[in-house]
């Protein structure tokens, strides 16, 4: 018999979504599932999946995003009618993917930010979906909280997000050290005219083999205010 495959390559997508609102300020969340179609990821790590105030409901139609697309969202929420936890949600392709466990991840921050984050089995990983704050001391401080969770792993980490970094990495390199690896894939912000490198990945075993690029469709120019950004890696089995 022949040697089952000693990796998978999954598709791994980050999107802030604006709560469904498009450039010409409706709230459409077809154009939103049209967009992750055409992406067809694995996994996807959301921002702003919910709308502001309590009780936060989502925005996406959970029926289609299970019958057209195969999507559930990971269980995160604090209700039921929330798609995930301060904003931020994971979808995954269910019968392809297992979660083997979900965790909330208090951020520090002026307002209330959280990180989501979902471990999975075959392949092993974990993801976790980040939103971060407005000022670089606030993103220091998060990047520190995050370092911290993932101290000591040994299978694969990313983190999927938008990283509100204008100016570079910030001290991103001071906070993580050579061990893990900052992904830009390209200006994702502002969708009409991309310019800034807003949403990233971060990767904690760079050696796996991975390409990173951001979505360009004329859906995604108008579906909302950022681009998604996607990484295709290899994690082993």
């Amino acid at each position: 018999m022949p040697e089952p495959p000693s990796s998978s390559r999954l598709r791994i997508a980050s999107y802030n979504i604006r709560k469904a609102v498009g450039l010409d300020w409706r709230r459409d969340p077809g154009r939103i599932l049209d967009v992750l179609a055409e992406i067809d990821a694995d996994v996807v790590a959301l921002q702003e999946a919910d709308k502001r105030l309590a009780p936060r409901p989502g925005v996406l139609p959970i029926d289609r995003l299970r019958d057209e697309l195969g999507y559930d969202f990971a269980d995160l929420a604090p209700n039921d009618q929330s798609h995930g936890w301060h904003g931020n949600a994971l979808l995954y392709r269910k019968g392809l993917l297992r979660p083997a466990h979900t965790r909330r991840l208090i951020l520090p921050a002026f307002e209330p930010r959280g990180a989501v984050a979902v471990g999975f089995d075959a392949p092993r990983f974990d993801l976790l979906g980040v939103h971060l704050g407005l000022t670089a001391g606030t993103r220091a401080r998060q990047l520190k909280a995050l370092r911290a969770d993932m101290a000591d792993q040994d299978h694969p980490v990313i983190v999927a997000g938008d990283f509100n970094m204008w100016r570079g990495a910030d001290s991103f390199e001071a906070v993580f050290g050579p061990d893990l690896t900052l992904l830009e894939p390209g200006p994702s912000f502002h969708a009409a005219r991309p310019t800034a490198c807003l949403d990233r990945f971060i990767l904690s075993h760079p050696d796996l083999p991975h390409s990173v690029h951001v979505h360009h469709s004329p859906r995604a120019a108008r579906a909302s205010d950022h681009l998604p950004i996607v990484l295709d890696i290899d994690l082993p089995r």
